[in-house]
């Protein structure tokens, strides 16, 4: 998988945290157990941490489609850039691309994970660090087995956010090359399935 997602490791001039959603998806798969509902949706848990980037002082970047007007607007507002995903996700190379050339990732995770704390963790999120870039995370359990500190940072508050972004900065390189180590070791496709097989008796 490493591979595939090599590139600079320097931090591309003028690049931000960018991630790629898609934002309606509730519905689809959600869920109500003991009188909750659990929303198979990252929209609200966007919408929770929307003042991320006035907070932290950084430009984030969410490649979406975000059909409502009033939350472009209170996304635009607090230095949200919003973009199509349609754009950058008919190809790969220009999905390659365009996670390469960004400082690295910050999104949060469906409803269902966070609040289940099911260990989720993302395949694009594994593709950012792949590729040298750190990643900024919803904390869903997955620090339990891996991540939580150098490269991949996770949060459950604004104020966490803050700190993880102040934390990469100050070292972006270090975090540059520990999520390409992360990536390595925790998801290289040997790695995964040799674990899955030995799993599997196989």
């Amino acid at each position: 998988m490493t591979d595939l997602w090599k590139a600079n490791r320097a931090q591309p001039r003028a690049a931000v945290f960018t991630s790629v959603a898609n934002w309606s998806t509730s519905g689809l798969k959600d869920i109500t157990w003991r009188g909750d509902k659990y929303l198979w949706s990252k929209s609200r848990e966007f919408i929770r941490f929307v003042a991320a980037p006035k907070k932290s002082g950084e430009t984030f970047e969410l490649a979406t489609n975000i059909e409502d007007r009033r939350i472009r607007w209170e996304f635009e507002r607090n230095d949200w850039r919003l973009i199509s995903p349609l754009q950058l996700s008919v190809d790969y190379w220009l999905y390659r691309d365009y996670i390469c050339g960004s400082k690295g990732e910050f999104t949060v995770a469906k409803d269902q994970y966070v609040r289940l704390n099911t260990g989720w963790f993302s395949d694009r999120s594994a593709c950012y660090l792949a590729a040298g870039r750190p990643v900024i995370i919803q904390e869903t359990g997955f620090t339990k087995n891996y991540g939580g500190k150098a490269g991949l940072l996770s949060f459950r508050s604004l104020n966490e956010i803050v700190d993880a972004v102040k934390t990469i900065n100050a070292d972006y390189a270090k975090h540059s090359r520990a999520a390409r180590a992360l990536a390595r070791d925790v998801f290289e496709a040997e790695k995964v399935l040799r674990s899955l097989l030995d799993r599997a008796g196989i």
